[in-house]
């Protein structure tokens, strides 16, 4: 089963001796947003194509031992369902749910769902078990948890990049003392090395804007521009930025512009 729209950026493989699926995406949203679309009833808007299948329900308990249900009609017409109990619940990191689908002859498997996060995102890490001995189970799961990975990239990476729903933030590198970086240490240039290599990183996957060092009479310091959907992604990609984790004294404050004008 394949669908002409999915992304390149969503991949499976399959281990069907094992009976294992693992997929993976990168989608640059904070990990709360991915969870929210994962465990509301968002699924019945991204969950599915016209060319194979559209999840039309949704219910669900996200709490452990809670139960969870969704169910529509393939491109053929014929309805589907699938079911579970969700095992672990740690938001926004981790999801474990079994899986019940009745066009598996609702075969007990397991899926776990794991978000962590990069550069100007989340990686979502989906690992599906329970296909030893049913190969052709997990060939054809594993194709499609691709295409869903898919749909879920796309349809997050739209909704944060809807008119209006960008928010622009200037962010403020500041060196350990004032001296730097005239009397830069090795150990410092390696972790500005890092810094500058994750803020490329930001830049080819459009969430900044631009980068670099200002000249201010006063002192050098760094300078980001990015565009976010929340809040709440500044916090986490400030955090993540290799100068904040190396403990060496550097300060990277994020500031919100009351409004950014433009080129398209």
């Amino acid at each position: 089963m394949t669908d002409a729209t999915n992304t390149l950026a969503a991949r499976a493989i399959a281990d069907l001796s094992e009976g294992t699926i693992l997929a993976t995406v990168d989608i640059a949203v904070p990990a709360e947003r991915v969870f929210q679309a994962l465990t509301t009833d968002e699924v019945t808007h991204w969950w599915g194509s016209p060319q194979t299948y559209r999840t039309t329900e949704w219910h669900v308990e996200v709490r452990v031992g809670g139960r969870w249900r969704a169910a529509g009609r393939g491109a053929d017409g014929v309805p589907f369902a699938v079911e579970g109990e969700y095992l672990e619940v740690d938001p926004p990191r981790t999801l474990v749910q079994t899986w019940k689908a009745d066009w598996d002859g609702k075969a007990l498997t397991t899926l776990r769902y794991r978000l962590e996060p990069i550069a100007g995102g989340t990686r979502v890490t989906l690992r599906h078990d329970g296909f030893r001995g049913r190969p052709e189970s997990c060939r054809g799961h594993c194709e499609g948890w691709e295409m869903v990975l898919g749909w879920l990239q796309r349809h997050l990476t739209a909704d944060a990049k809807k008119p209006g729903g960008g928010k622009f933030f200037l962010c403020r590198l500041v060196g350990p003392r004032p001296s730097f970086p005239a009397d830069i240490t090795e150990k410092e240039g390696q972790v500005m090395q890092q810094h500058i290599a994750y803020w490329t990183e930001l830049l080819k996957k459009g969430t900044a804007v631009v980068f670099g060092p200002v000249l201010d009479p006063r002192g050098v310091w760094g300078l980001g521009v990015v565009e976010v959907a929340s809040e709440a992604e500044v916090q986490e990609l400030t955090t993540n930025d290799p100068t904040v984790r190396s403990g060496l004294g550097f300060k990277l404050d994020a500031y919100p512009m009351m409004d950014a004008v433009r080129s398209r």
